[in-house]
């Protein structure tokens, strides 16, 4: 270097910089901030059956959250996932109504869920129609069905067994939902950030037109996304109908808000091309933990609902006025 040249120590792209300034180290940080006012609000939430029973509050919606979150980052979205599970739960019933054992009750919910995803992604890479658009009509096409099928019925000749999913336990506090959400995070990890079809599907998500003359089938990946986004929500249906034990048209009401929630929240774009499966994972936690501590302080569930909403438009918005601010 010669005589006179300035050094500038790189200090802003040391590891320890680039991991505090990483969304996921401050949504950690929320997390531990919320358990920590959690247990001071309230005696009862650091029993250990407590905190089980709070990991219900997320581990559903998360497991539909992470293919939602793959497939936002492709640039598109599915509103319809909460209907898909209705309509899965209700198949699911009518199966169980007839007589079907668990093995057939799991295969209906879960071919359900791909039949579902199969038709959004046909309408989507098929037709080339607009995401949003397809899974407003479908999220009312799907529920709709489930409210024609039942109506003011309830299935619930559930076999004993299949209680196993919804309300069995791997060991002590570990729930079976538990134990499958942290497989699914791991899979869904691996599969977005360790893998070919992960790198693709950013790549679609940055610029779907360049991806497309690199050699990537674009419309291929978005459709096995939307196949995975419906069978996530098969996977959902079976773990809910099976610690609810019965089936409403009206189950599952309003999810597609939450989910999407925990994605944005997890630090996936909106508009596509960035995100991660640890931020989901830890967005997911927030909330379980927020609507669980706001249940034991007996707040309604129109105030939660509410908190949701504001939450999601406020993490839209965060980085808009982060940018306003820097000019």
């Amino acid at each position: 270097m010669s005589v006179g040249a300035r050094h500038i120590p790189d200090r802003m792209h040391s590891p320890a910089a680039r991991l505090l300034r990483r969304w996921e180290t401050l949504l950690l940080a929320v997390a531990i901030g919320i358990f920590i006012a959690n247990s001071l609000a309230s005696p009862y939430f650091l029993n250990a059956w407590n905190l089980s029973d709070a990991t219900f509050n997320f581990t559903e919606k998360a497991m539909i959250a992470f293919a939602m979150a793959l497939l936002i980052i492709a640039g598109e979205i599915d509103l319809s996932v909460a209907a898909i599970v209705a309509l899965a739960s209700t198949a699911m019933g009518a199966a169980a109504e007839a007589g079907a054992g668990v093995p057939v009750l799991v295969l209906v919910g879960l071919g359900t869920g791909l039949i579902c995803g199969a038709i959004n992604g046909v309408l989507v890479t098929g037709l080339g129609l607009p995401s949003i658009v397809v899974t407003i009509g479908t999220m009312s096409l799907f529920r709709g069905i489930a409210y024609i099928v039942l109506g003011d019925q309830v299935y619930k000749a559930y076999p004993p067994e299949f209680a196993v999913f919804g309300q069995g336990y791997v060991w002590w506090v570990i729930s079976v939902e538990l134990a499958l959400f942290a497989v699914l995070a791991v899979i869904y990890g691996v599969l977005l950030h360790r893998t070919s079809f992960g790198r693709a599907v950013y790549a679609i998500g940055n610029n779907p037109t360049g991806a497309l003359f690199s050699g990537i089938r674009v419309a291929r990946v978005k459709f096995v996304l939307f196949l995975l986004t419906g069978l996530m929500s098969g996977v959902a249906a079976v773990c809910l109908t099976s610690r609810l034990g019965s089936t409403r048209p009206s189950i599952a009401f309003a999810w597609e808000l939450e989910v999407v929630t925990m994605v944005v929240l997890g630090g996936v774009n909106i508009l596509g091309g960035s995100g991660s499966i640890p931020g989901v994972v830890l967005a997911a936690v927030v909330l379980g933990l927020v609507t669980f501590g706001l249940g034991l302080l007996n707040v309604p569930g129109i105030v939660m609902s509410i908190f949701v909403g504001l939450l999601l438009i406020g993490v839209i918005a965060l980085p808009r006025l982060w940018a306003m601010g820097r000019r």
